[in-house]
């Protein structure tokens, strides 16, 4: 049996910063971060978004600066999400050789080299006029095989610009499995697939739709994206993302779903990523600034908290700052 009290004191391990540090069961590295970065075309300077203060929709030349700062801090990746000057019913710029994602990915594909990943979000949503994330049927349904076959072609478009890791979040039935095919079948054999396999139907995502310019103009994304009463259905999703060629998998959005992330990382034997969506960025950020919570101490627990829970890898806004503070 244990020792009890007096014998066993466990505040002993907790007397000093240095003993605390010591015996941290979870640590948080720059390098388990990845950072989050909106491109837009059109604008000729950076865009503040609102309702997520510190964060902005980047011009190509700001992108680039952001993107060496976030290298120069240790920061593990980067995701791009690209706002078009135009848009379209079946989001022609998401695949088009010379749209705002790609431009931007081999810019920062020429400057940083293998100096930090370079993920690109695969979806349509931001680049469809209706706001959905796949091709509509006439009755204004999603048409789920027709989009696929969009997927795939962005895929391509993404890869032949750079990107070193494609991310699908548009919970389309069999998308991680086209896209694994057709990057092969192209040569892309080395483009590794970060799948968004368990994504909410999540009221946190408020603010990356202003930021995005991504909400849709009628209905929701229920029908894709999961309820968010339902657990089980999440390792199913993930095991069939992983049987079509998925090298890691996503749970998102993350400090509401810690249970989620719990259960696939126990279930899975590949890094599981976790995404700190825009709502919860927001929350903290409105909180601190209204004088109700420490900032920094509140953004250092949610993110260590997401990596107790078995995150290997968070997708935060704070990525850069984060990095910086844990570097020195």
């Amino acid at each position: 049996m244990p020792a009890e009290f007096p014998v066993a004191r466990p505040r002993r391990l907790r007397r000093t910063p240095a003993l605390r540090r010591m015996v941290a069961q979870t640590r948080l590295a720059p390098a388990d971060l990845v950072l989050p970065m909106f491109v837009k075309e059109g604008i000729g300077e950076p865009k503040p978004i609102p309702s997520m203060p510190g964060v902005v929709q980047h011009t190509r030349e700001s992108l680039r600066k952001a993107a060496h700062e976030a290298a120069e801090a240790g920061v593990g990746g980067l995701i791009l999400f690209g706002v078009p000057a135009v848009k379209d019913g079946t989001g022609s710029g998401a695949d088009a050789p010379d749209g705002v994602v790609q431009t931007a990915l081999r810019d920062l594909s020429a400057d940083l080299g293998d100096a930090i990943v370079i993920m690109s979000d695969l979806c349509l949503d931001e680049f469809t006029d209706h706001g959905h994330c796949g091709i509509l049927t006439p009755v204004g349904e999603i048409d789920n095989d027709a989009t696929l076959e969009r997927y795939a072609s962005v895929a391509l478009a993404q890869a032949s610009a750079g990107a070193a890791v494609v991310a699908p979040s548009g919970m389309m039935d069999g998308q991680v499995g086209a896209i694994r095919s057709a990057l092969d079948g192209a040569g892309y054999h080395d483009v590794a697939i970060l799948a968004y396999s368990a994504k909410y139907s999540s009221a946190y995502y408020g603010p990356f739709r202003d930021a995005a310019e991504c909400a849709p103009q009628f209905g929701d994304r229920a029908t894709h994206q999961q309820d968010p009463a339902n657990a089980d259905e999440s390792l199913r999703e993930v095991l069939m993302d992983l049987d079509e060629g998925a090298d890691m998998v996503m749970v998102k959005p993350a400090g509401p779903y810690l249970d989620i992330v719990r259960r696939v990382r126990d279930t899975v034997q590949v890094p599981v990523a976790a995404y700190q969506v825009s709502g919860e960025y927001a929350m903290i950020e409105a909180a601190a600034a209204n004088g109700w919570l420490d900032r920094d101490r509140t953004i250092m627990e949610s993110l260590v908290a997401i990596r107790r829970a078995g995150a290997d890898i968070v997708l935060t806004y704070w990525a850069a700052e984060v990095a910086r503070t844990l570097s020195r």
